[in-house]
This record gives C-alpha cells, structure tokens and sequence, in this order.
C-alpha cells in the first residue's frame, strides 16, 4: 500500500536504458576495442574505478556514495625549506611536491616556502612560519600539512601540537603512493617493509597505554610498555619480509643467471618518475603496460623478449622510477629490483625533455644508480617528450649529453633511432668463428642467429658456411665444425 494517488502509473523499469546513461563515465578504457585491450589499459581502469571526489565525507551517514567507492580528497597545504640552490629550484620542488600529493589523492590548496641556512631542529621551519602556516590551516579549513623533507619524530610530535591537523614528509607521503601502486606480491612486500622500517622510528604512546603491568606474586612491577610492544612486533614483521623478499631475489637471481647462461643481453630502460619509461616500452615492445600520466604510476618491473635488427635476441626491462631525496627505506626495500639496473648491459637513462630542469632529473637518477653500483653500466640517455620540449632545451641536452637521442613515445618521433642506438650498444659476443655446419645441424644455425653476431652466410655443397662471433661457451659447442686456422 502507498501514498500514491489511484489513477498513478509507476513507470516501467528499463535495466538496459538506466545501465545506457553510464556509458559516459570514465572507466580507464571505455573506449577502447575489446580485443585491443591490453594488461596495461585494464589497470588503469581498475585504478581508476577508486576515484576521489571533492566535498564527500567518508562517515558512515554517507553510505550511498561510499558504495560507489569514492573518497574524500584530503586537502593539503604544502611548506618547503630552501637551504640551497636557486629560487627556481626551490619552485622545482614545490611543484614536484604538489605532483606528488596530487597523485596520492589530495587537493592542494596552498603553498609556502622559506629560505634557511638549516632546518630547524625543533619544527624544522621556525616557531614565527608554525604560527603562519596555523593561520593558513584555519583560513584554508586544511586538514593536513605535507613538509618538502623528512621529519624527524621530535619535530614531527611538534608540529601536529602546534598546527593541531595531521602533518606528513615527503617520505611518507612517496610511501603512500608506493602502497596505492604496488601490484606484484614482492612490490607489496617491498612497500610495507619500507613503511614498517619508517614507522618504526617514529613510534608515539598515548597517555596510559605507556604501560602494562600483570597481576599476582612475581608480576608486579613495570611491564612491557605498548610503545615496546608495538617496536617488537614491527621487528618481527620486518625480519618475516625480509626472509620472504629473500627468496624472491633468489628466484629473480636464477631467470638471471638462465640468460646469461644463454648469453642474452640485457637492456633495463631506468629514469626520473613520470619521464615516459613505460611508454617507450611498449613503443619497442607493444609490451602493453600502463601508461598514466602520473608520478609512480608503474612500480613492478616488466621484462620483455624482443629481437635485433641482425636477429640477436635481446631483453628490455621497465624499472621503477626515481625522484629527488627518494627515500633510503625505498632504495633497501627495493635493492633487489633495482638490481636489474646494476646488472644489465646497458642503462636506457629516460629523462623528460619538456621539464623545467632536465639536468636536475639526470643528477638525481646517477645519485641513485651511485648507490646501487649501477654507476659503471654503460648508459644511452633517451631525451623523451620532443614534441613538448624547447628546442633550445633539446640542442643544450645533447650538447651535455653527447651520448643521448631525441624522441617522443606519443607520437612515435625518433623511436626508430632509439632502437637503432640500443642495439648499436649491446655488447658484441667475443669470439670469432667460422663454421661449416651440415644441413642436419639447422638447430645450430638457429642458435647462432639467435645468440650470436653474424658477419656473413654462405650455403655451399657440403654445408652452411657461417662467420659470426659468439660466446666463449657456444664457441666450444661448435668446436666440431669449426674450419682450421679460426
């Protein structure tokens, strides 16, 4: 029984007409051919699916939108320390500061910069700028304050008193984005033993809860405090990842070793955060891995087979990209993935040609490849983004850079000479044969089409005649038809 007058007529319920007004909402790749799609457009619709909106509390009275999964944006006021440098690296890193909270889902509402010889010691930015940024939590309604440095804990306790919101580094705000991102059970594990080794040292008890004490004869007196307990948990998580992070390097170790064992070079495409790795990938590749116009969009590392011009196979990894100050807890927990850097046998550098300070970019990539032994890799710099660069900005990298190519992935402009330059770079096997193999050892001749640098074939009466440069192992597989006097 309703409230409806008699003569009303409820109308007809049409599923397909009501599920027709969605084809309109963003999804990642609605527009996409089904059978187009690759692993790379269904992640990014799948991140996509959690989007935030402005103005939507994520109380429990708003259950309806929640279903919908969205999220309220946190807002955010940013505050920077200039110790060093120019003003426009200062603005660099503020504005690297903002790309960086925008991409862990937040609305950026304002930001302040100060020049200082140092930090200060107590609220990292001066007792006078806390009562300023106070006023601007108020005036702004902030409800979080993102510092451009890592808080020790003292001054992190310190500023959350004085600013009375929550107040969070650039570390852990890149570790956030990390957590978002990560998709690979060993990037989970890398991320949470990076966090955990982070939160370990910044710790905070709470009124009573500073200690325990157990009942009865003998357990009197003081008892593990809740800050110890929690300290002694992290601990043992730490020390459980760091076993299970453990043999997963072994296994990634033993796909190492099978290609060098085979002779397979590799090639491990590295470079600042946001400067195209990805997409270059799959411009060589058609690897198909997400694409995002965002800082840490891809984290897990994505290996791809591919062949040479002259037909030798060779293997093009995406690494995990880099930033300025990028934190030492990222560099430990992810020393096993970076190492596909330090051990390839060549270093695609990518580096963003349109950003404001290219150069900036490439010092903090080589700080990195520094700390991971990696700065001894033969290294082709790819000046990505052409069609947005300055050309002015373009002819002073490759002044700079004598070893470099200029490209765009999204248009596909110089890709070809980004290949070409890559295999020009790949390293020649060294030992030199010739070989006369009978027409029943097709296997062999594939092999060294695979593995190896051919100079010249020649089909002859008694067999395929071949000069070509291999391995020192595979040489010793042919030493029964290798010609006299080789």
């Amino acid at each position: 029984m309703t409230n409806a007058p008699e003569d009303f007529e409820a109308p007809e319920f049409d599923l397909d007409a009501e599920l027709a007004e969605t084809d309109e909402w963003e999804s990642g790749y609605a527009d996409a051919d089904p059978e187009e799609q690759t692993v790379g457009s269904m992640e990014l619709a799948e991140r996509h699916a959690l989007r935030r909106v402005v103005g939507l509390s994520t109380e429990l009275e708003d259950i309806s939108e929640v279903e919908y999964r969205q999220l309220r944006l946190e807002r955010v006021v940013l505050v920077g320390v200039w110790t060093e440098g120019s003003v426009e690296d200062a603005e660099n890193s503020m504005a690297e500061l903002a790309a960086l909270a925008e991409t862990a889902g937040s609305q950026v509402l304002e930001n302040v910069y100060q020049r200082r010889d140092k930090p200060d010691p107590a609220t990292y930015i001066g007792r006078g700028k806390v009562e300023g940024v106070r006023e601007i939590v108020v005036a702004t309604g902030a409800d979080t304050v993102i510092m451009d440095g890592e808080l020790a804990p003292s001054q992190l306790r310190n500023l959350e008193d004085k600013l009375k919101v929550k107040v969070v580094d650039r570390t852990a705000l890149i570790l956030d984005i990390f957590a978002q991102h990560a998709k690979s059970r060993e990037g989970k594990a890398q991320v949470e033993l990076a966090q955990l080794s982070y939160m370990k040292q910044r710790l905070r008890g709470w009124g009573s809860s500073l200690s325990r004490q157990a009942g009865g004869i003998g357990g009197r007196g003081p008892g593990e405090t809740k800050i110890e307990t929690d300290r002694r948990r992290i601990n043992d998580k730490v020390a459980k990842l760091r076993r299970e992070l453990a043999q997963m390097k072994t296994t990634r170790q033993t796909k190492r070793n099978e290609r060098r064992r085979n002779a397979i070079p590799s090639v491990a495409i590295a470079g600042y955060t946001n400067a195209g790795k990805s997409s270059i990938l799959n411009r060589l590749t058609d690897a198909g891995v997400l694409v995002e116009n965002a800082l840490f969009a891809t984290l897990d590392p994505t290996t791809r087979r591919t062949t040479a011009e002259d037909g030798r196979i060779y293997t093009m990894s995406d690494t995990v990209g880099f930033v300025r100050h990028l934190p030492h807890d990222l560099i430990e927990a992810f020393r096993s993935t970076l190492e596909e850097v330090a051990e390839a046998d060549l270093v695609v550098h990518v580096v963003d040609g349109s950003h404001p300070d290219p150069e900036g970019q490439l010092a903090a990539v080589r700080e990195v490849f520094a700390e991971i032994d990696a700065g001894s890799v033969p290294e082709l710099v790819v000046i990505n983004k052409a069609d947005l660069a300055d050309p002015l900005t373009l002819a002073r990298l490759r002044l700079r850079e004598p070893r470099s190519v200029v490209c765009s992935a999204k248009t596909g402009e110089g890709i070809a000479d980004v290949l070409a330059a890559i295999e020009a770079d790949l390293p020649r096997p060294e030992i030199e044969i010739r070989v006369l193999l009978p027409y029943s050892r097709g296997d062999l001749v594939s092999r060294i089409h695979d593995k190896g640098d051919i100079v010249s074939v020649e089909h002859t009466g008694d067999g395929t005649l071949i000069h070509a440069r291999v391995s020192e192992a595979f040489a010793g597989e042919l030493e029964l038809y290798t010609l006299s006097g080789t």
